[in-house]
C-alpha cells in the first residue's frame, strides 16, 4: 500500500488543503448553481422535478422516487466512465468524478427539495441541500461535533441565515466529496490495477452513494405547502 498511498496522496492534498477555503465553497456552490439552472444533459433541478411529477400523475413520493432511480443510474454510468482509464489516468478522472457526482447529487437533492415544497432560492435550502449530500452518518457526526447546528431539515427551516454556515457545510460537502471519490473507491482501484474492474467498481460506489443520499434526502426534508398547490 506503500507507493498507492503516495500516489492517492498527491492526486487528493491539492484539493484537500482547500477544505474550508473560498475554493472548497466557491466549488460546491457552482455545482448547486448549475443543477438548479441546468447544464448539459441536464435541465434545471426544478423542471425537471416537475416533469417527474407529471409523469407520475402528481404523485410527490413516486416522482422522487423517479428522481432518486435516474440519478443513481446517470452516477452509476459517470462512475463507470471515470474509472476505466486505470492507474495513469486518475490525475485528470477523479477531480472529473468529484465534480461528476457533486453535480448529480445537487441536481437530485435540490429537485426532491422542490418537490417537497421548499425554495431553492432561499440560501437556508441551499445549506439543506448540502447537508443532505453529507449522509445520515456524517450529518449526525458533525451535529455531535458542534461543526453544524442541525439537520437539513433544521436548516431549511431555520428563522435566520447564517452567512458562516454557507461555507462551513460547503467546505465540509467538498472534502467529504473528495473521501468518497479520490480515498475509499481511488484505493480499491489501484490495487486492482485493472481498468474494467476499477470502473465497474467506481460506477457500484457512485451509484450506491447517491441512492443513499437520494434516500437520506426524500426522508429528511419532510413535506411543505408547495407554491400552486
Amino acid at each position: 500500500m506503500g507507493m498507492t498511498g503516495k500516489l492517492v496522496g498527491k492526486l487528493v492534498s491539492p484539493i484537500a488543503q482547500s477544505k474550508g477555503s473560498v475554493y472548497a465553497a466557491g466549488f460546491v456552490r457552482q455545482a448547486f448553481d448549475r443543477a438548479v439552472d441546468g447544464v448539459g444533459p441536464f435541465r434545471g433541478a426544478v423542471p425537471a422535478a416537475e416533469a417527474r411529477l407529471k409523469q407520475n400523475g402528481g404523485d410527490v413520493d413516486k416522482a422522487i422516487s423517479d428522481l432518486i432511480d435516474s440519478h443513481v443510474r446517470f452516477a452509476s454510468i459517470e462512475g463507470l466512465a471515470t474509472n476505466l482509464g486505470g492507474v495513469m489516468t486518475m490525475v485528470v478522472m477523479v477531480p472529473a468524478n468529484i465534480s461528476g457526482l457533486a453535480l448529480l447529487q445537487c441536481h437530485m437533492v435540490a429537485g426532491i427539495a422542490h418537490l417537497r415544497g421548499y425554495d431553492l432560492e432561499d440560501p437556508r435550502v441551499r445549506n439543506a441541500v448540502f447537508a443532505c449530500m453529507l449522509g445520515a452518518d456524517t450529518v449526525k457526526s458533525l451535529v455531535k461535533k458542534k461543526k453544524l447546528p442541525s439537520t437539513p431539515m433544521a436548516i431549511a427551516t431555520a428563522p435566520g441565515v447564517d452567512p458562516e454556515l454557507d461555507a462551513r457545510i460547503a467546505a465540509e460537502v467538498a472534502a467529504e466529496l473528495i473521501t468518497r471519490v479520490a480515498g475509499k473507491r481511488t484505493v480499491a482501484v489501484i490495487g486492482r490495477r485493472t481498468p474494467v474492474v476499477g470502473g465497474g467498481f467506481g460506477a457500484v460506489t457512485d451509484g450506491f452513494s447517491t441512492y443513499q443520499v437520494g434516500r437520506y434526502a426524500a426522508k429528511e426534508l419532510r413535506p411543505r405547502r408547495r407554491s400552486g398547490a
